[in-house]
C-alpha cells in the first residue's frame, strides 16, 4: 500500500490562500469590528493611566517584549501589552481582507490595502507615542486614524457584498455635509480629550493648553449641527420604498439616528458628572459605532446608478 505524497510548501500556501479567499465576507465584517475594538482598548489604556505601562517600543521593557512585573496593584503593563497584541490580530485580519479582495473583487484592490497600511502606520505611530511620552499632539491623530479606518472598513464590507443602495432622489449634498461634520466633530472630540484629565499617564504626560469645558461646548455645537443635517437626510428619504428584501437602506438611517441620539445623551451625562471613566469609555465605544453607522448610511443612502449593481454583481462572479 503506497502512502500519499506529502503536500509541498507551495501547495499548502495556495490552499491557505484559497481558504482565506472563500471567507472574504466574514473577514470584511471582522475587520470593521476589530478596528472598532482597538479604539475601545486604546481608550481603556488611557482611562486606566496605562499608556506608559510599557516603557519602550517595540519591546515592552529593555531586553524583553513581554511585561515582567505586574500584580494586583499594577496592571498597567498588562493592559498596555494587551492592546499591543490586538494590533497583530488587526494585521492578520487586514491581510486576509486584502487577499480575499484581490482574488474576488478586482475593482476594489486599491481600497483593500487601506486597512493593512493603516494598521502598519498605527503601530509605528504608537511606538512614537511611547517614546514621546504620549504627546497629546500625536495622541489625537492616533485616534482619528482609527476612526477613519472604521469608516473605510465599513465601506469595504458593504462594497464587497454589493449591498443594494436606494433608488430615490439624489441627496449628495446633505450626505457630504454630514461626512464633513462627522470629521469635524470627531476631531473636536479628540482635541477635547487631549485637553481633559484622561491623558494615559496622569503623572508623566502633559495636556493641551486648552480649556476642556470650552472645547466641550464647541464639540456639542458641532454635534447639534450634525443632528440637524441628519434630520434633513431623514426628511428626504423617509418615503423611500424598500430596496432590498430586508429594507437595509431604511435600517441604515434608523440605526444612525438611534446611535447619534444615544451618543448625545452619554456626552451630556459625562460632561455634567465630571467625566467618569466608565462614561468616557462608553462614549468612545459610541464614537466607533457612530462612525460605522454613518459609513453604512453614507454608502446605502447614495442613489444607485443605473446598471451599477449589475456591473458589480458581474465583477463578483468573475
Amino acid at each position: 500500500m503506497t502512502t500519499a505524497p506529502k503536500p509541498t510548501i507551495t501547495a499548502v500556501f495556495w490552499r491557505s490562500i484559497e481558504a482565506v479567499s472563500r471567507r472574504g465576507r466574514g473577514l470584511t465584517i471582522a475587520n470593521v469590528w476589530a478596528q472598532g475594538v482597538i479604539i475601545v482598548t486604546g481608550g481603556i489604556v488611557r482611562l486606566t493611566d496605562s499608556g506608559l505601562g510599557c516603557s519602550t517600543w517595540p519591546q515592552c521593557e529593555p531586553g524583553t517584549f513581554i511585561p515582567e512585573e505586574f500584580g494586583a496593584t499594577n496592571l498597567h503593563p498588562l493592559i498596555e501589552f494587551g492592546n499591543r497584541l490586538l494590533t497583530f490580530v488587526l494585521l492578520a485580519i487586514a491581510i486576509g481582507v486584502a487577499i480575499a479582495v484581490w482574488r474576488n473583487r478586482p475593482l476594489m484592490r486599491k481600497v483593500a490595502l487601506v486597512p493593512l497600511i493603516g494598521v502598519a502606520v498605527q503601530a509605528v505611530l504608537g511606538g512614537i507615542l511611547v517614546h514621546d511620552e504620549l504627546n497629546p499632539f500625536l495622541v489625537a491623530p492616533h485616534l482619528l486614524i482609527s476612526i477613519a479606518l472604521v469608516w473605510i472598513s465599513t465601506q469595504i464590507a458593504l462594497r464587497y457584498r454589493a449591498a443594494p443602495r436606494r433608488a430615490g432622489r439624489c441627496i449628495k449634498k446633505p450626505l457630504r455635509l454630514s461626512l464633513i461634520l462627522l470629521a469635524v466633530l470627531m476631531t473636536l472630540g479628540a482635541i477635547t480629550t487631549g485637553a481633559g484629565p484622561h491623558s494615559g499617564d496622569y503623572e508623566r504626560t502633559v495636556r493641551l493648553a486648552l480649556d476642556p469645558a470650552e472645547m466641550a461646548r464647541v464639540h456639542a455645537i458641532t454635534v447639534w449641527a450634525f443632528v440637524v443635517v441628519l434630520a434633513w437626510i431623514v426628511w428626504k428619504v423617509r418615503r423611500d420604498v424598500s430596496v432590498g428584501e430586508h429594507d437595509e437602506v431604511r435600517k441604515a438611517w434608523v440605526v444612525l439616528v438611534v446611535i447619534t441620539l444615544a451618543q448625545g445623551v452619554v456626552g451630556y451625562a459625562q460632561y455634567f458628572t465630571g467625566l467618569p471613566e466608565v462614561l468616557v469609555g462608553i462614549h468612545l465605544a459610541g464614537a466607533a459605532a457612530l462612525t460605522a453607522a454613518h459609513s453604512a448610511a453614507f454608502y446605502l443612502l447614495r442613489r444607485e446608478r443605473p446598471g451599477a449593481r449589475n456591473v458589480s454583481i458581474t465583477s463578483q462572479k468573475g
